[in-house]
């Protein structure tokens, strides 16, 4: 396959960001937020004109101190699974020790299982930030805890003429998935609009960026999964070249479409 089409398949998912509040039925405001409390977990971001901007401001409290420091993440999510409080049952543990910090009830927006996703968007090139959209397994049971990246840009990587953009998917308790990930070098200038895609199979991953393949992944999970659009800000002294307060993830579009 050298182009994504949508032959085949029939939209099942879209948001673009009209009005001027985030859609609650489609989008979970928070970032994991059975490790951490709700106001940490909390999503910074402006809907309108079409547009939603995910933002990491200056005051805004680092996401888990205890699990990660510094880091900062403004993040919207399809689904919430988690145990009881104290419990290590949650979506994306990934064996840190983690336990349930706040209650949550399970919310299941968005879980495909196969289909086509893709987002239009833009990057920022604040060297300390980083952008991503992937898929995680909607019950993080061991056996269903990969992952699917559909993008990720780090602010280092993004220039005029080139851009690095990590694609793949990774096992974390999944016995079935290999690690296969790459960072893959694009004629691209990641802060103009591009759109970036996955498409999940039965037995394969192809990912996408402006509807030319890139590369594919010869195997896939075979579960539900839930979308996660983030932007990081990673935690240390000033760099050169970093962006004022408000950093930014200026998306246009999300869309996912299921298998006819």
């Amino acid at each position: 396959m050298t182009d994504v089409t949508k032959d085949g398949y029939e939209l099942e998912f879209e948001d673009t960001f009209e009005g001027e509040r985030l859609d609650d039925t489609r989008w979970v405001a928070h970032y994991l937020p059975q490790w951490t409390t709700s106001a940490a977990s909390a999503a910074r971001h402006r809907v309108g004109g079409g547009r939603l901007r995910l933002l990491i401001e200056e005051d805004q409290p680092p996401w888990s101190p205890e699990l990660e420091g510094g880091l900062r993440v403004s993040s919207l999510q399809t689904g919430v699974f988690a145990g009881p409080v104290g419990s290590t049952v949650g979506q994306h543990g990934r064996d840190s020790g983690a336990v349930v910090r706040e209650a949550q009830r399970d919310v299941r927006l968005y879980t495909p299982h196969y289909g086509l996703v893709e987002m239009r968007a833009k990057a920022t090139d604040d060297p300390r930030s980083m952008v991503a959209l992937w898929m995680i397994g909607y019950e993080d049971r061991p056996e269903r805890s990969a992952e699917i990246c559909v993008c990720e840009i780090f602010g280092r990587d993004v220039g005029p003429d080139a851009t690095r953009v990590g694609m793949g998917v990774h096992p974390f308790g999944d016995p079935a998935i290999t690690e296969d990930f790459t960072v893959e070098p694009l004629p691209i200038d990641a802060r103009d609009f591009h759109v970036y895609a996955a498409e999940w199979q039965p037995g394969q991953v192809s990912f996408f960026v402006d509807g030319r393949h890139v590369r594919t992944v010869p195997q896939a999970p075979d579960y539900p999964m839930q979308l996660m659009l983030n932007i990081y800000e990673f935690p240390g002294e000033p760099v050169a070249g970093e962006r004022p307060y408000p950093k930014e993830f200026v998306v246009d579009y999300v869309r996912g479409y299921r298998p006819l």
